[in-house]
């Protein structure tokens, strides 16, 4: 005790140097495969492979990459990106919804084996894509849908982990509100469509981001279910591009700056959510 009241200056100094050391680290390990695609996106094949992969190149040409990712397989990528769009932004946002539900219905509801439910739910985080992939394609191909939109999008729409965070940003909800509701009549749906969803905003937000991410970022589900260029997600449209670069060497191009723009997006919808994600995630901690 006299060790830390004779020097806390000395010892919350090193506390900050160790953190913000860390912190540095962590920062520049995220970083720097960010910044090298947005630099090798402006670049010519030749200058990809020529020149280190941070420094900037002579003569870029990020504009020329831009027109010609935008032009090549007559627009190929914009039909891949479009797809995306479909499938994280409908996927997520149907996910949102059922996932309030059931989270909320979980936490505010008692009912036989309810407990068992989330239990089973929670199980379902732990399960990984790959287990299940195969046993989708067998699903969803006795009903003819292998192939097709459908195919992403259906998987797409279930959250285990948003249902998990509904539960636990339903405590921002108070019972006394609920009952008051009830009191002046409302019904369930009601109650929860313009009392309970509201003050879950930040919790929403929340689990559409996670979800969009999860399905932007996904590979394996639409490598298993789609089989026509024209459904392929920017994920698997990238990866066919990258197949092809033994051919041409300007894939290589291609496909770095198509992830650099595939990146923007991502980074785009996260800084547009920003305070409503922080918002989330405070509630989620502080929440009981």
């Amino acid at each position: 005790m006299v060790t830390r009241s004779t020097h806390p200056g000395r010892s919350w100094t090193w506390s900050r140097i160790g953190t913000t050391s860390a912190l540095l680290v962590a920062a520049v390990y995220f970083l720097l495969p960010i910044a090298w695609v947005v630099i090798a996106a402006t670049k010519s094949p030749g200058d990809l492979f020529g020149t280190n992969g941070l420094w900037l190149s002579d003569t870029p040409q990020l504009l020329h990459n831009l027109q010609r990712l935008f032009t090549e397989n007559n627009s190929a990528f914009v039909t891949w990106v479009a797809n995306s769009v479909l499938y994280s932004g409908l996927g997520a946002f149907v996910a949102t919804l059922l996932s309030t539900a059931c989270g909320y219905g979980i936490a505010k509801y008692s009912f036989l084996g309810k407990e068992k439910l989330f239990a089973l739910i929670l199980a379902g985080v732990m399960v990984p894509a790959t287990v299940i992939a195969l046993p989708l394609y067998f699903l969803l191909n006795t009903v003819d849908l292998v192939g097709t939109r459908l195919s992403v999008l259906l998987p797409s729409m279930v959250s285990p982990f948003g249902v998990y965070l509904a539960r636990i940003h339903s405590a921002t909800v108070p019972d006394e509100v609920i009952e008051a509701a009830r009191l002046d009549g409302a019904g369930e749906g009601r109650i929860f469509a313009l009392v309970a969803a509201p003050m879950m905003i930040p919790a929403m937000v929340t689990i559409f981001l996670f979800q969009f991410v999860t399905i932007w970022n996904n590979y394996l589900l639409p490598l298993v279910m789609l089989s026509s260029e024209k459904t392929f997600p920017v994920t698997l449209g990238l990866t066919l591009w990258n197949s092809q670069t033994q051919r041409d060497p300007y894939f290589y191009t291609l496909v770095v700056t198509g992830s650099a723009v595939s990146m923007v997006v991502l980074v785009g919808l996260m800084m547009g959510l920003q305070r409503f994600w922080k918002a989330g995630m405070t509630t989620g901690a502080t929440k009981g």
